[in-house]
């Protein structure tokens, strides 16, 4: 009898069906800076933690900021914008983990002049006022990027003609069509183009102007109903995130490809439809425990307030310590 009850059981443990994996959204721009999401379902990172991730690609980055307030998505992965700081200041956003920083040898977001524009002067960075700059939308990452390099630079941002073009892609043509003289565009998109002679490149926003472009933010309310599969998704993310370091980073946090870089190289070409090897020029940085240089991003949230994006108040708010990894950790 005992041995007929314990067949039972283990034929009924046989047939349950497996725990079904939670689902989980990630939105994200189709860039070379994906690469700790896309490792993490192609090593298994999400599937291990029970996770079922999904990746919504988008075409540029501040209407991530709304997918993940509404509920479209639940985890953003991407640059911070004007709409992201809007919606955190008000408490609905909340910054979870570090992403993507925009550091000296990193070539990732690049500065391009139109054929048209170079022929008729414009040559270098310091040649830019009077000129036009095409960006997704008023308050995208380029955008503040641009006011960093007015500032270095000395000219005023207004000298500029800011041409938002709503997409990134649409960026892309324009310059290559020469209707915008330049711009400061992904490497995904703008790596092609530069070496077809499309356009030319005049620097790296990682050279010029170093900030912390990116972050890993959700909603407000996925923080705090759904912390088990944050802290879950969080866990494989810095996996992907780790992988990704080490396989393009040295000891001295510069740029040098390790041994295991054609490995993850092969696993971006695959998520952007680049080439290997035009995967490797436009690698970003990711800080090895994605880490967040909080200071930056106050930086960013007063310029945004400065311009009237952002109504006034304390952005504390939006970093979610109970997922944040302290600057000071190893």
């Amino acid at each position: 009898m005992v041995k007929w009850l314990a067949l039972v059981v283990l034929c009924a443990a046989w047939l349950a069906p497996a725990a079904r994996a939670e689902d989980v959204k990630f939105g994200m721009i189709k860039s070379i800076a994906g690469g700790p999401v896309y490792l993490g379902k192609e090593r298994g990172y999400f599937a291990a933690e029970g996770l079922a991730a999904e990746i919504a690609f988008f075409d540029s980055a501040q209407p991530i900021a709304v997918a993940v307030a509404s509920g479209d998505v639940d985890i953003g992965v991407t640059g911070l914008t004007g709409g992201f700081f809007g919606l955190a200041g008000q408490g609905v956003l909340r910054i979870v983990a570090g992403y993507a920083r925009e550091v000296p040898s990193f070539n990732f977001n690049a500065y391009v002049v139109s054929n048209r524009a170079y022929a008729a002067g414009l040559h270098s960075l310091k040649d830019f006022p009077g000129h036009s700059f095409a960006i997704s939308q008023i308050g995208s990452p380029p955008h503040y990027a641009l006011a960093l390099l007015a500032e270095k630079y000395g000219f005023d941002l207004k000298s500029m003609r800011l041409t938002p073009l709503v997409s990134i892609s649409n960026i892309a043509a324009a310059l290559v069509g020469g209707q915008v003289d330049t711009a400061s565009l992904l490497g995904a998109p703008a790596i092609p183009i530069i070496g077809r002679g499309e356009v030319k490149l005049l620097g790296w926003t990682g050279d010029e102007t170093p900030w912390q472009l990116g972050a890993v933010f959700v909603s407000s309310k996925t923080a705090d109903t759904r912390q088990a599969m944050l802290e879950r998704a969080l866990r494989a993310f810095r996996k992907g995130v780790r992988d990704y370091h080490d396989a393009f980073t040295g000891v001295d946090e510069k740029r040098a490809d390790g041994p295991t870089a054609p490995a993850v190289l092969e696993v971006l070409a695959k998520y952007t439809g680049l080439a290997v090897e035009q995967a490797r020029i436009g690698v970003v940085y990711i800080d090895p425990e994605a880490r967040l240089d909080e200071r930056d991003v106050r930086h960013q949230f007063a310029w945004y307030r400065s311009q009237g994006m952002v109504k006034p108040g304390d952005p504390d708010g939006m970093f979610d310590r109970r997922y944040l990894v302290p600057p000071t950790a190893r």
